[in-house]
């Protein structure tokens, strides 16, 4: 297991699930489309829509774009 980022911040926080452990599944917060205590994401940095996560559970690290803000455009 990765150690947690450095850059690791609890108050930069998204609420995007985990690939690779799903922990947020079965929780009816999180099922509501709700903001969870328990299923959020560091968020470590991002460049324009695209957010690099880092699970505080599983110490995963992944990129995902949200599709939402700046980039992508012609």
């Amino acid at each position: 297991m990765l150690p947690l980022d450095p850059t690791a911040d609890i108050g930069r926080r998204a609420w995007v699930p985990c690939p690779r452990c799903q922990d947020h599944e079965g929780c009816g917060t999180c099922d509501d489309g709700r903001t969870c205590g328990d299923h959020w994401r560091y968020l470590l940095s991002n460049r324009g829509s695209l957010l690099h996560l880092q699970c505080p559970n599983c110490t995963h690290l992944w990129s995902w774009d949200s599709g939402f803000g700046a980039g992508g455009r012609p």
